[in-house]
């Protein structure tokens, strides 16, 4: 195993930093001939613009396209802004057919045109058919290389049909059975085939659970289904039953890995599509609605502080302690709100355990209010002298990391069901509760107890 094989992400970027200050071509060409594709996209889109393109120019067509497949839309965008057509047209010529498909869907419509023109007829309705399948489905996450057999042939015939095939698609792990109509009967493992007597015939052999799912099934479902029976490769079929593509654990740990990425980001407002060194402009104006959302939210929050000025001027300690309350309701509120997040995710929360959950984490909730409450009102009424102000403000964090527990359970899952990522707005409301509510109890208890 060479040096570079066990380098991880980061010792890698620093390498290709340090050959990029070089200048050196032919160190930059030794490097990008020594990495997988895969990685050759991570350091592309961990470089500015300026050393992007010392990397890619020196790239063969011959990988330009499973390069562009790996990238976000954004950094992809400009490595097809700077590559020359006849490149392009040659990259999807080169690449395997599943690839080819994905690289389809991001070039832009004069580009795409010239190269549908230049792909072939296989490949070409291999494009039209992905075409048809809905985005986070099997369809969509699938790849259309498969190997069928029938189930009344034996395997000796089986492996003749491979050996005239010449090649097996990359990832293949098992043969898919059909009968005489097309119909899936079931799976022939390439470990079962090949340990078993070519005598005997496919069906006494094979796999005949019948595990498939259907092209319009969801993506975690599909994922779901892998996971909990460790399939290494699942047949997806059309509601004819006919065999038309397999999900492979690589496709599975892409999407994995594209949901996680979407979900980290989304609590910021942001995208896992987006270029991390992406003209200063551009990111400013895709924040700017973000930031206008969340200033929106602090004016609400400032103007129940304005609703009781005359009580803080009366006790300037309360603006002193204020932030406590709505720092430790966000806290525990973005908690609860994660551990939500990721149960929708896992579709580990329905309509059946959702007050479950609930109740736990308001009981959650009660025992810390419990614990801090005291603790902070002995620090407070230490600090300021003053015991009735320590109270209120342990009662005050007690109410609102309640109303944090609440609200992190019921805002994802209602907006889940309104269709609205949680990932993405449940934070900006979550912080409002608190703030609004940690303010609003403090500084009424205090109206209500000191004045």
């Amino acid at each position: 195993m060479s040096s570079l094989a066990i380098e991880n992400s980061k010792q890698l970027l620093e390498r290709a930093n340090q050959i990029l200050d070089k200048d050196s071509p032919l160190e930059i060409r030794n490097l990008v001939h020594s990495l997988y594709p895969a990685e050759t996209a991570h350091i592309l889109e961990s470089l500015a613009p300026e050393k992007r393109i010392k990397i890619w120019s020196v790239i063969p067509p011959s990988v330009m396209g499973e390069i562009l497949v790996e990238v976000n839309v954004d950094v992809g965008s400009y490595l097809l802004s700077i590559t020359d057509r006849k490149d392009l047209i040659a990259a999807c010529e080169n690449m395997g057919s599943d690839n080819m498909v994905d690289l389809l869907h991001v070039l832009p419509e004069p580009l795409l045109s010239q190269v549908i023109e230049t792909i072939g007829t296989q490949n070409r309705n291999r494009f039209e058919k992905s075409l048809q399948y809905a985005d986070n489905t099997a369809g969509s996450m699938m790849s259309q290389d498969v190997l069928t057999v029938r189930s009344d042939v034996t395997l000796d015939v089986v492996a003749r049909y491979l050996r005239l095939r010449g090649h097996i698609p990359a990832g293949i792990d098992s043969l898919f059975v059909v009968d005489r109509t097309e119909q899936f009967q079931g799976v022939l493992p390439l470990s079962q085939f090949l340990a078993s007597d070519p005598h005997k015939r496919v069906v006494d052999v094979m796999d005949n659970r019948k595990i498939a799912v259907l092209y319009s099934t969801p993506s975690r479902d599909v994922i779901k289904l892998i996971d909990q029976r460790n399939l290494l490769s699942v047949p997806v079929v059309s509601d004819a039953g006919k065999v038309i593509g397999r999900v492979a654990l690589d496709d599975v740990v892409d999407v994995i890995r594209e949901e996680a990425n979407h979900s980290l980001l989304g609590m910021a407002g942001l995208t896992d599509e987006q270029d991390m060194f992406s003209p200063v402009m551009t990111s400013a104006k895709r924040r700017a609605v973000w930031l206008g959302i969340n200033l929106l939210t602090a004016f609400l929050a400032a103007w129940v502080i304005d609703l009781f000025e005359d009580t803080i001027q009366q006790i300037v300690a309360l603006a002193v302690l204020m932030p406590i309350v709505a720092s430790m309701g966000g806290i525990a509120g973005s908690q609860t709100l994660t551990l939500v997040i990721r149960g929708l995710a896992l579709q580990q929360i329905s309509s059946e355990n959702t007050m479950s959950l609930l109740f736990k984490e308001v009981s959650v909730a009660l025992v810390n209010g419990l614990v801090w409450s005291v603790v902070v009102a002995g620090v407070a009424g230490f600090w300021f002298h003053d015991a009735h102000l320590g109270v209120l403000l342990g009662s005050a964090m007690m109410i609102n990391l309640v109303c944090a527990a609440l609200s992190g359970v019921s805002i994802p899952v209602l907006l889940d069901k309104m269709g609205i990522d949680p990932a993405l707005a449940g934070g900006v409301l979550l912080t409002t509760i608190t703030d609004v509510v940690g303010f609003m109890a403090f500084l009424g208890l205090a109206t209500l107890f000191l004045l």
